[in-house]
């Protein structure tokens, strides 16, 4: 598969029937990487009937060795059908660049969504963004930036940096190095909170967020929903009640059901 600036190495499968790849493409000028997940059996179906599969974008949360991307859940989203691809975001996995947490390398993601859209094997109509933690930050960005993207998900999402200051002391050193204090760089803390600009999102948003989240509070999502319904922009949130940050079992395994069933809802209103 040749596209230009794109190299692609097959990595080790660790769901049976989904293939892994490490993905090498260019942002800003800078080499940076994403892993593909592909799921092979549908990817066949789709071939024999004419068709292309659906994609999700699907942004990381954390930073550095924080959060990465684990092959074993792109696999799991993969078999629903989706190709998948999950940026590493700059200066991580062998990328170039350094990891800005929501600056620059929100460019990474908009990158990665234009390889996806040269991918043979992508329907270019069904193309969605999905982001954890501070993946959401980049997702949101992706709604407002990537103008055909048909929907996104954030997942115990962080939509306003300022409060994520506030309610994170672990994270404080972190921020001020990378971004500054909010006080100080006011300016750079707005400049990675989506709530400011929703107005420029068209597609629509799911949320869903743990009522015990204690990595990013529940307030993130009430306050998206918010600054949603003020402009008058489609979205649902679905709040589990109890659940913390990272969703374990049955209940991670009925939410990750639930919100394929919207996203192949929202794709088949998309056709009509």
């Amino acid at each position: 598969m040749q596209m230009q600036g794109v190299s692609m190495e097959r990595a080790d499968s660790v769901v049976s029937g989904i293939a892994l790849y490490t993905v090498s493409y260019y942002s800003q000028g800078l080499r940076v990487k994403a892993a593909l997940a592909v799921p092979e059996q549908q990817l066949a179906e789709a071939d024999r009937e004419g068709r292309q599969l659906p994609a999700l974008l699907y942004c990381r949360g954390g930073i550095r060795g924080v959060g990465q991307v684990r092959p074993e859940r792109i696999s799991q989203m993969a078999a629903f059908g989706y190709v998948i691809l999950a940026p590493h975001y700059r200066g991580n996995e062998g990328g170039e660049g350094r990891d800005e947490f929501g600056g620059a390398d929100r460019h990474d993601v908009y990158a990665a969504y234009e390889v996806l859209q040269q991918l043979p094997c992508v329907d270019r109509e069904r193309i969605s963004a999905y982001g954890f933690s501070r993946g959401a930050m980049m997702a949101l960005f992706a709604a407002m930036e990537c103008s055909d993207l048909l929907s996104v998900v954030v997942w115990g999402g962080v939509s306003d940096l300022f409060l994520t200051y506030e309610e994170r002391v672990d994270l404080r050193r972190m921020l001020r190095r990378i971004v500054g204090h909010p006080r100080k760089q006011e300016e750079a803390y707005r400049d990675r909170t989506p709530l400011y600009r929703v107005a420029e999102i068209s597609c629509p948003v799911l949320i869903i967020h743990g009522t015990a989240d204690e990595n990013v509070g529940v307030e993130h999502a009430r306050r998206l929903a918010h600054a949603l319904q003020q402009h008058d922009k489609p979205y649902e949130i679905w709040l589990a009640d109890k659940a913390s940050h990272l969703f374990k079992g049955e209940e991670l395994e009925s939410y990750t059901r639930r919100m394929f069933a919207w996203l192949d809802a929202v794709g088949e209103r998309g056709k009509r």
